[in-house]
């Protein structure tokens, strides 16, 4: 009890916090992405209860992750060395996790682009094995995002219940945005086109980090929200004419 009272009368614990939120909700951004092109390809009855099992078990993943931070900190202790290039476990986990978005995105954008589309990955004969296997993708996405992000935290703050609130908070608000998102997305075909192509992004940047070269985020997000501006004003034009009377 001492200990949280003294945590919660030191201003840069709340510095750190308000940090650490901002840090988690804008990583968020690219998990919010997946879940809703993954969950809007379910049947429409199953999407919500996809999205909110998806993101609860993401929570609880998240937070049991937290109570082995010493091993994840190890986890960038190198493993071995190729052409003088050392490898670590979170190397790994960043390059595996990289391919799957790589793949992910590249299999849907196919599928949008093909006149005759094949039978999609998430079709299966029930609905409880499409829910699960969107379940199990959101939690193998979450979980390289998890262990890149708390070992980031680890660097801005040593107290562990500073990371839980932060995570919780970011849980909270990604419940709150994922369908109005998904929705969105949903209505605006254009957007799914461009939300691939953040996933792609994502992916080629996780590969890269995995092989030790360091792209700062702020390039990232700053060319995601500039596509995003312009493909705003693009719905914006289109919008605008076809409410013109025609000639």
């Amino acid at each position: 009890m001492d200990y949280l009272s003294t945590l919660i009368a030191d201003p840069t614990a709340w510095v750190a916090l308000v940090t650490l939120i901002v840090m988690e909700v804008v990583l968020g951004i690219d998990n919010l992405i997946f879940i809703s092109i993954l969950t809007n390809k379910l049947p429409e009855h199953a999407r919500a209860r996809a999205r909110r099992l998806g993101i609860g078990a993401a929570l609880v993943m998240r937070l049991a992750l937290l109570g082995t931070i010493a091993i994840i900190v190890r986890l960038t202790d190198p493993l071995f060395s190729v052409f003088g290039q050392g490898f670590s476990w979170r190397d790994l986990i960043l390059i595996a996790g990289g391919l799957f978005l790589v793949w992910k995105a590249t299999k849907e954008i196919h599928h949008s682009v093909d006149p005759e589309p094949g039978s999609d990955m998430f079709e299966s004969k029930t609905a409880t094995l499409t829910v699960t296997a969107a379940i199990g993708q959101i939690l193998v996405l979450d979980l390289v995002f998890s262990i890149d992000s708390i070992i980031t935290a680890v660097g801005m703050t040593e107290h562990i219940p500073i990371m839980v609130v932060a995570v919780l908070v970011t849980v909270a608000v990604m419940l709150f945005a994922a369908t109005p998102l998904a929705n969105f997305i949903l209505a605006n075909p254009s957007i799914v086109m461009l939300a691939l192509g953040f996933l792609l992004m994502i992916g080629t940047t996780l590969i890269a980090e995995g092989f030790g070269a360091h792209i700062p985020k702020g390039y990232i997000y700053a060319a995601m929200a500039f596509s995003a501006l312009v493909e705003g004003l693009n719905m914006w034009s289109r919008r605008t004419k076809s409410r013109s009377p025609q000639p």
